[in-house]
């Protein structure tokens, strides 16, 4: 393995330890990921993003201790984060199976059970590069929330960015009128991911299914589960059932996934712009009947 010299010497800055050997490592669109072979042995993942903004790492560190307190699943677990990087202990990746999926489901729900202080977090974050308000007034349910801190800021920066047509910008608006009687019956805080798509959960034959990259706060949990279904995991079937006997969901919950995926389909739009905007025009249509 070569030795990539700047991100070895950043690391070795930021471990005090060598590192041995370096190899780029495919998959984020978003930070460039590397694995370190340190000289103890062990190995670890760097992750970089040049002019990350203040605070991005920092973040994503954060969300991860979050997530790994109450020890409901596997979480990344990190090793040093810094303003220009973090580095997380390295996870050997396998084949998903059924077995994995379900052991997915269960500590997902098991997660999502452990709860929330409150809806958001105390402080903001990313959802992928965008900036992610958290904050919310006290007293205010999750419709309101869901609202105003991840449904509207989106809507209006892909209208900005002219990645949403005017009939789409107008279904989406009507489902944020009606968002208190389509939201289901109230629920307590549940401990989110925030952004769990299927490349964001790791297999690994050691460590099982784990957890990475979130953008974690206080939420609905149908909203990590309509993502999942959203974007496909592999044994999704598997993954919900086994959720299900954990910690199961309130009647009426697939009716209700189009209104969790208008906020991952609205930030997908302000990134990537092409057909996202329309997929969330058809999806508050669904919920509008």
């Amino acid at each position: 393995m070569a030795r990539m010299r700047t991100i070895a010497d950043r690391a070795e800055q930021v471990l005090g330890m060598a590192v041995v050997a370096t190899t780029p490592v495919a998959g984020g669109d978003i930070c460039t990921a590397t694995r370190l072979r340190l000289s103890d042995g062990s190995s670890v993942l760097m992750k970089t993003r040049p002019h990350a903004p203040a605070g991005f790492f920092a973040a994503e560190a954060r969300g991860l201790r979050w997530l790994a307190e109450p020890a409901a699943t596997a979480i990344a677990e990190v090793v040093a984060v810094e303003e220009d990087c973090i580095l997380l202990r390295w996870v050997e990746p396998s084949r998903p199976s059924a077995e994995q999926a379900a052991e997915l489901g269960r500590g997902l729900a098991r997660l999502h059970a452990s709860g929330a202080e409150q809806l958001g977090a105390e402080a903001d974050g990313f959802i992928g590069t965008l900036p992610m308000k958290n904050g919310h007034k006290t007293g205010a349910g999750w419709p309101e929330f869901y609202a105003t801190r991840r449904v509207l800021p989106y809507l209006k920066l892909a209208a900005d960015r002219g990645h949403l047509r005017p009939d789409d910008l107008t279904a989406v608006e009507s489902v944020v009128r009606r968002i208190t009687e389509l939201a289901g019956p109230e629920e307590p805080p549940a401990r989110l991911h925030g952004d769990l798509w299927s490349g964001n959960v790791l297999w690994s034959a050691e460590a099982g299914p784990v957890l990475i990259d979130p953008a974690a706060y206080g939420g609905h949990r149908e909203t990590d589960l309509a993502m999942l279904a959203m974007f496909g995991i592999p044994h999704l079937p598997r993954v919900l059932a086994a959720y299900q006997e954990v910690h199961p969901l309130a009647e009426g919950w697939e009716e209700r996934q189009p209104l969790h995926q208008l906020f991952p389909l609205l930030v997908h739009a302000c990134l990537f712009g092409g057909n996202y905007g329309t997929l969330a025009g058809d999806a508050a249509r669904r919920l509008l009947g």
